[in-house]
């Protein structure tokens, strides 16, 4: 495996940043020396060398025991955290944050051993050279307990309770320098190939491989590349699942639509004039089509 976003990792603590120097990992060191006899083997520099200073190197994890933060989740997320559900679905990112603060919750309990009275939260900032609005530190250089003020202060509790709440949280911010490297730009040549031309016993597997029309930062994509090593080095006669070509599918991509504008059909979107006449005469245009079926299918009428 070449490369590694999690390589370098550094943790802090509610009184303390997570440390930024660090060595550069082995799995760099290994891709470096491999790619230092070939051409083949890719340009590892590209993916951890001149990260920009805008970069997602930070997140945390906050582990709260003071219910006074349930109703502000319940409004954002529409859930009860404590129901039993996945709460946020996904990552929700704060729009009018300095640091673009995401935050995914976990259908709770998240862990074994989590305590009843205990809601753990996951905390992400996009953009780690700009300071906070409630605390005016940039990311990288704030403890847990301040990570957590600025995330309680974006969800709207009250300032005169953000520094009690925060403090009996525990808080731990986690440096990742190289959690941007997936994100890169690149072009042909700079990964190398699952199966390098002529190799019968060296593979790449993970997201730092060539493979075709996948999406990095997914396990499927690490389990794909190990399924291609594995079959060819072998001669394994065993098909490779194929990768589902979504931005081909007007299904897909209309479902997509839909889903964009808070499950909103075509007429209820917030449309000026111009805009609703162009939207009437499509409309009309397809009306009794194949295409008018597929819109309603995906909820868009």
């Amino acid at each position: 495996t070449n490369g590694s976003i999690t390589e370098s990792t550094t943790y802090g603590d509610n009184e303390h940043s997570a440390p930024a120097t660090h060595p550069i990992g082995a799995s760099w060191k290994l891709w470096e020396k491999l790619a230092a006899q070939d051409s083949a083997f890719g340009h590892p520099a590209k993916f951890y060398q001149d990260i920009p200073a805008a970069n997602w190197v930070m997140s945390a994890t906050c582990t709260f025991k003071d219910d006074r933060i349930v109703p502000y989740i319940q409004k954002i997320t529409g859930k009860d955290p404590y129901s039993g559900s996945i709460v946020t679905s996904g990552p929700v990112s704060i729009r009018d944050s300095n640091w673009l603060l995401g935050i995914s919750i976990s259908r709770q309990p998240h862990f074994q051993q989590q305590k009843p009275n205990e809601l753990i939260v996951w905390l992400y900032g996009l953009f780690s050279d700009q300071p906070g609005n409630y605390i005016h530190k940039k990311i990288t250089d704030c403890s847990g307990a301040e990570i957590c003020q600025e995330f309680l202060y974006h969800i709207g509790v009250p300032e005169n309770q953000i520094a009690e709440i925060a403090q009996t949280a525990n808080s731990i911010p986690i440096h990742m320098p190289y959690i941007t490297s997936y994100f890169m730009p690149r072009q042909a040549g700079d990964r190398p190939l699952v199966v390098p031309e002529g190799s019968s016993n060296l593979a790449f597997i993970g997201n730092f491989a060539e493979t075709e029309r996948d999406t990095v930062f997914t396990t499927e994509y690490s389990v794909r590349t190990a399924m291609e090593a594995v079959y060819r080095l072998l001669d394994v006669d065993r098909g490779i699942p194929e990768v589902f070509d979504s931005a081909f599918d007007l299904r897909t991509i209309l479902s997509a639509l839909y889903y964009l504008n808070d499950k909103k059909s075509l007429t209820e979107l917030p449309l000026n004039q111009i805009e609703k006449i162009g939207l009437n005469a499509f409309l009309k245009k397809v009306h009794g089509t194949y295409l008018e079926e597929i819109l309603k299918s995906q909820k868009l009428l």
